[in-house]
């Protein structure tokens, strides 16, 4: 089994990972490939880290598809066709760009995502066509290079004045799908160690009981107190991020 080939520490740094990152998940409706691809990337190599958060966000995905589907905003599904055209592209200059670089590239998207967080809230309508096309787009590209299709995703949904439950499914929904595309495109590209799935699996119980407290959290609190939480989640996982990057 692949969890083998690392050592103890590793694998309980990889499990405190999947447990804090999924009730972040639970909590806000994003962050949990924010925070963990940055950790994962330190044992295993880039694509490697970015696969195996594609199997997990699969895994958790599935297992809520229904709520998803009934809550989540049609612009979506726009989003999610345009990511699965573009998640092959990124997951391409990654396989063909140094770890080193790698690593500070997905610390500069984390940080992307909350600078984004920052800009004015919009009108509940207010996605024009061209704007939620260049979401799919860099969505696409961020979710083959880095795993995280959420620095373009998150602004989109949570900046606008939309009920909470709709943020949260349209984001979970899109990310579920561009997890999808992304194992899609390292199996076409002949990247993808399905031993992967192997430690997937082993660290799914803890992203589905960090995934559940997170829901559960996230219903006793209020909607400002949500929309503070994304914004320190953001911040912390892009200085984490950095420091990782350039330490």
């Amino acid at each position: 089994m692949m969890g083998l080939e690392y050592s103890l520490l590793q694998i309980v740094a990889a499990l405190l990972a999947a447990f804090g990152s999924a009730f972040v998940r639970g909590l806000t409706g994003f962050g949990m490939a924010i925070l963990i691809v940055p950790v994962l990337a330190l044992a295993l190599s880039p694509v490697d880290a970015v696969l195996l958060t594609n199997f997990l966000s699969v895994f958790i995905g599935l297992s809520e598809i229904r709520r998803l589907l009934r809550g989540a905003e049609k612009s979506a599904w726009a989003i999610i066709a345009l990511v699965a055209v573009t998640t092959p592209v990124g997951l391409y200059l990654l396989s063909i760009t140094s770890p080193s670089i790698a690593r500070v590239v997905i610390a500069l998207i984390a940080l992307s995502a909350f600078l984004a967080i920052l800009l004015p809230r919009r009108k509940a309508l207010e996605h024009h066509p061209a704007t939620t096309g260049g979401v799919g787009v860099l969505s696409g590209l961020m979710t083959g290079y880095a795993g995280m299709p959420g620095p373009p995703v998150v602004p989109y949904y949570v900046g606008r004045d939309i009920p909470r439950e709709t943020a949260k499914a349209s984001m979970l929904l899109i990310f579920t799908c561009a997890s999808s595309a992304g194992l899609a495109s390292g199996t076409a590209l002949g990247v993808l160690d399905w031993r992967l799935a192997l430690l997937a699996l082993l660290l799914f119980p803890a992203v589905l009981l960090g995934n559940w407290l997170g829901n559960k959290a996230s219903g006793s609190i209020e909607d400002r107190t949500w929309r503070i939480c994304v914004g320190l989640v953001l911040a912390g996982a892009a200085l984490a991020a950095l420091w990782k990057a350039f330490a």
